[in-house]
Formats: structure tokens, sequence, C-alpha cells
């Protein structure tokens, strides 16, 4: 898998920038914490891990990277909140996200990804 969970998480960062700029907000938050899970399994991936869990996922990332202060803990902390803003968005009944809560996710978002982008590069 791999780099392509990067890419991944890129298309979906570019598909929240979409549907934000739509109104569709619940949706965009749903892209965005993907794109947010994704890079947090690349990450567990480059350590020889996977899980099939989000919640596995999840926690492993706040023990292996988090707690380790191997990367910055309030990407874990993102990732929480990105996980509940998509339970959020997904499954309450209509639209319960804001613009700004949208904006706070992507900022938090593309901040994750580059610092992943950069760690991956010191770890090859």
């Amino acid at each position: 898998m791999s780099e392509l969970l990067i890419e991944k998480a890129e298309r979906f960062i570019r598909s929240a920038k979409l549907l934000k700029e739509d109104g569709d907000f619940d949706s965009a938050a749903s892209r965005l914490y993907y794109a947010m899970f994704y890079i947090a399994e690349r990450l567990l991936e480059a350590k020889g891990m996977s899980f099939s869990s989000h919640r596995a996922v999840i926690s492993s990332f706040g023990l292996h990277f988090a707690k380790t202060n191997e990367m910055d803990p309030k990407f874990h902390q993102a990732l929480l909140s990105g996980f509940s803003q998509r339970q959020i968005g997904d499954y309450a009944s209509g639209s319960n996200l804001a613009e700004g809560d949208v904006k706070t996710m992507l900022y938090q978002t593309e901040e994750f990804l580059v610092a992943a982008q950069i760690w991956l590069g010191q770890k090859t």
C-alpha cells in the first residue's frame, strides 16, 4: 500500500475542498477524517504495523507516535476529533457541522500530511 495511502489522502483533501466550497460540510469532514486516517495508517505501516479497525489505528498512532513524541501529539488529537466529526457528519440526521469546523479540520489535515511526509522522508 505504502505511497498509495498518501496519494489517497491527498486526493481526499482535494475532494474535501470541493465539498466545502459546495457547502457540504458533513461530507467534507468525512473526507478529511479519512485523509487523516490514511496518513496514520501509512505511518504505522512504516513501523511494520497494520490494523483492521479505525479505533485500532487511532489508538496505535497515539501509542507509537504521540506518546513517544515521535510526532506532535496534536495530530493524535486531530485524528480523534476528526473521527468524532465524521461520526456526526455521516450518521446524525440533518447537517450538523459548520464551515468553521471544516476549515479547522482542513488546516489540521494538511499540517498532518506535511509532518508525515517529512517523517517518512527521514525514514527512507
